[in-house]
């Protein structure tokens, strides 16, 4: 009996060893599959974010980004790619009108990148919001915009990965020039690509028009030159083009018109009062010429000898040009500026 026992004993140990044995090996066997998977996910994540931000990047070559992407594409590993992100404050009660100007040259800046040569899945631009995304405004400390932040993807962020635009120039070759030191071998053979300003051929046409119409007339006839109605005219056209804000934009240097980064829209009027567009100084130029043209129209009938009926026709039209476009230029300075005393008929 004792022998018997002590071979169940044994026996039982043995068993226990084996099924300790076999216990190991099945853990290895659905365990190691699933330990080797990780670096194969990891891959696979990362591929699929890449193509995520390169069919992104194909759309907008600013990246607009809320929290959650911020996030996901780049506080979230892995990542093998850069991002330079803008930090700024677009909604209209903020009045960052740096932020404006400097969006303006980073939006030049990404869109050189995007169609250079040297362009790969290893740089990305985004642009933030702080009223679209505080929280990583509050997780990255910063405090005011606009401001740029180089985040890359191997090195560890430093001083020199921030570009603060109270101590650098708003300048699409500065942002280059800090923006090529910091992403390193991977802005190499790369240079910035300026807007075509529409501006400059419409200045153009108009002057080659004026021109041509002056040589034409000047062969016809000269009397024009002596009539005291021709210099009134150019010299009214003179002080209303002044009037419109024509020195303003030449000294500012403002642009045609502005394409809003948000929204994809251009905008040919400037939401701030104090700020103007070339294409606004056009539209009031116009609303001035039609107002004065209406009161000319209201002198000549109330002075001229001509017939009751063509009186009261330019009376009715001076009238109407007048009220219409007096109303609109009212319209106009309220959209600008929301305290403006005045309303026009429409408000």
């Amino acid at each position: 009996r004792d022998v018997i026992k002590g071979m169940i004993i044994i026996f039982g140990e043995k068993w226990w060893w084996l099924r300790r044995v076999s216990l190991t090996v099945v853990a290895l066997v659905f365990m190691t599959p699933e330990a080797s998977a990780h670096p194969d996910q990891g891959e696979k994540v990362l591929e699929e974010k890449v193509r995520q931000l390169m069919d992104w990047t194909k759309r907008d070559r600013v990246m607009r980004m809320n929290t959650a992407a911020f996030n996901h594409f780049v506080l979230e590993k892995p990542r093998n790619y850069s991002v330079i992100a803008m930090f700024t404050a677009f909604q209209r009660f903020r009045s960052c009108e740096p932020c404006k100007l400097a969006v303006e040259e980073f939006q030049i800046l990404a869109g050189s990148w995007q169609f250079s040569s040297a362009f790969s899945n290893k740089v990305f631009f985004a642009m933030l919001d702080f009223d679209e995304s505080p929280e990583v405004f509050k997780m990255l400390q910063v405090k005011g915009g606009p401001i740029v932040l180089h985040l890359p993807a191997e090195s560890q962020f430093t001083a020199d990965d921030i570009y603060n635009f109270q101590v650098r120039d708003i300048s699409v070759q500065h942002m280059f020039t800090w923006a090529d030191a910091r992403t390193g071998r991977w802005m190499v053979n790369f240079t910035t690509r300026q807007p075509i300003h529409v501006h400059y051929p419409f200045k153009l046409g108009i002057s080659l028009t004026l021109i041509g119409g002056l040589v034409c007339v000047l062969k016809w006839t000269r009397t024009f030159i002596f009539s005291k109605n021709f210099w009134a005219v150019l010299a009214l056209c003179f002080v209303i083009l002044m009037s419109s804000g024509r020195m303003w934009i030449h000294i500012r240097g403002a642009p045609f018109a502005e394409s809003k980064t948000h929204t994809g829209q251009t905008h040919y009027i400037q939401d701030m009062y104090f700020l103007q567009y070339v294409a606004e100084m056009y539209i009031i130029f116009l609303f001035y010429m039609c107002i004065t043209l209406g009161m000319v129209l209201l002198s000549t009938a109330a002075t001229s000898r001509m017939n009751i009926r063509r009186r009261k026709i330019m009376s009715m039209t001076g009238m109407c040009l007048v009220v219409i476009f007096f109303n609109w230029l009212l319209s106009l300075f309220r959209l600008k500026y929301r305290v403006y005393p005045f309303r026009s008929l429409m408000d």
